[in-house]
């Protein structure tokens, strides 16, 4: 077909080869997805209409439709997921078109090795995510009474004029705020390194807020983990105890996946 080709993700030739390929609709909702092999690593795409999936025609769709946004998001997502549980994949972002076969075959031949290499690293292990929430009032309350930092302010305080005190006690409030976040940090940083010992590897995501999450209580850490999966069991078991430890202290723990390995295979 004379067209334009959306690329849902990349496996293993060997991988693609040895078993039947899914049958699952394509961006559409018309075409079917299907597999282009190319050497040692197979693309798997769907075809598009040139016109109504113009590079123009998409940005349109995005700014000022998002009720497409939402289902076309929605759909790529579930595909590269069900996919992601059949092969090693390497998964593409949101719309990501090729013009035609051959701009697809190109990009996928110049970058061969680093996709190989992704393949290596992302085989047999699964990305997990990990998000910290905590009781801010809860917390700031135990800040205040146990910072030492804080203690000794206070009783600077103390000694001061009864008139400074007021402007000095405004300090102190901020000190305090200050020194909560400093605790929050503190707190799933070590939680941070002590899970990183079970994964091949842990990064640090922006921490989203209460708008995206829906939540009452901030998100505290966002962290992402590659993990061997004989190692997925007892990484989960960690998650628990600091959730047992630590829930009546404001802090609550949110794990999920397995997910497409999107953190440790990125392919622009």
């Amino acid at each position: 077909m004379d067209g334009l080709i959306y690329l849902y993700g990349l496996t293993p030739t060997k991988e693609a080869t040895n078993q039947s390929f899914p049958s699952l609709k394509g961006f559409d909702g018309e075409g079917v997805l299907y597999t282009i092999h190319i050497g040692k690593i197979t693309a798997i795409v769907c075809d598009l209409n040139s016109e109504n999936y113009s590079e123009e025609s998409i940005k349109d769709r995005i700014n000022d439709d998002m009720e497409w946004l939402q289902e076309k998001a929605f759909h790529h997502h579930e595909t590269v997921l069900k996919l992601s549980k059949m092969f090693t994949i390497i998964p593409l972002k949101f719309c990501t078109i090729y013009k035609n076969q051959k701009s697809l075959e190109n990009a996928v031949q110049s970058n061969e090795s680093k996709m190989i290499s992704a393949f290596n690293l992302i085989s047999g292990n699964e990305e997990w995510n990990l998000k910290i929430y905590c009781n801010d009032k809860m917390l700031k309350k135990q800040v205040s009474q146990s910072n030492p930092t804080i203690e000794a302010k206070r009783e600077e305080i103390s000694q001061m004029p009864k008139g400074k005190q007021f402007f000095e006690k405004k300090k102190l409030d901020k000190l305090i705020e200050s020194q909560l976040e400093e605790e929050k940090n503190k707190v799933s940083e070590q939680i941070h390194l002590h899970l990183r010992e079970f994964a091949l590897k842990g990064n640090v995501k922006r921490n989203w807020g209460n708008v995206v999450t829906g939540r009452k209580d901030n998100m505290a850490w966002n962290g992402v983990y590659l993990i061997p999966k004989s190692k997925i069991e007892i990484f989960l078991e960690k998650i628990q105890e600091y959730e047992k430890s630590m829930q009546k202290t404001g802090w609550q723990f949110e794990a999920s996946g397995p997910w497409p390995a999107y953190h440790f295979s990125s392919f622009s």
